[in-house]
């Protein structure tokens, strides 16, 4: 086969992964309705031991679970997280994860932040948008929470439950999680090491 043959082959089966993957994660259309009624659960990390991942040093700040509907996700493959984080979620619960407020939203993510801008007027005070959704970046436990993790589909109810951490790695670069859903911007996003997960 010629060179250009061979790449046009291999055009052909990126093709064909993309599609079969848009296909594998189209959005799921739930019911109406307050689907994820219950505000995030964290607690101090007592006594939580270092976790080594990859170049990553992670240290436990926080236990948290979460019962969310999936807004969006975005996967990362080449920036300077992705070896650890290649997921981000974006996550509502309470009113945001309702559609006759979510309809009213346009709902995006890019460069590690989630974005939300209202179509007309604000159904919700600001307040409750920020307190109630949140950009989650996701670090599997392990190879079974990845896959997991990779299927989830925007429209879904999901019960993620870990540890937020903070993270450095060897050559010196850090991050910080977030520890309260009063945040907003730069900053606010959670880093949660998934320990479990269940969708509903």
């Amino acid at each position: 086969m010629t060179r250009n043959g061979l790449l046009l082959a291999a055009l052909l089966l990126v093709l064909a992964w993309q599609g079969v993957r848009s296909w594998e994660l189209r959005p799921v259309h739930p019911a109406d309705g307050v689907l994820a009624p219950d505000d995030p659960v964290q607690a101090d990390a007592v006594d939580g031991e270092a976790i080594a991942v990859g170049n990553w040093m992670l240290t436990p700040r926080a236990t948290y679970e979460i019962t969310a509907r999936v807004l969006g996700r975005e996967d990362y493959r080449f920036d300077a997280l992705a070896d650890l984080i290649p997921e981000d979620l974006a996550l509502g619960w309470g009113p945001m994860s309702d559609n006759a407020v979510l309809d009213r939203f346009e709902i995006s993510q890019s460069s590690r932040f989630f974005f939300w801008r209202p179509l007309d007027a604000l159904p919700i005070a600001s307040r409750e948008v920020i307190e109630h959704s949140a950009n989650t970046h996701v670090i599997p436990a392990d190879a079974t929470i990845a896959r997991a993790l990779g299927r989830l589909r925007t429209g879904q109810v999901v019960r993620l439950r870990g540890l937020l951490v903070d993270g450095k790695r060897n050559d010196g670069m850090i991050f910080r999680t977030s520890l309260t859903r009063q945040d907003s911007g730069e900053g606010a996003c959670e880093v949660l090491y998934v320990e479990d997960i269940m969708t509903e």
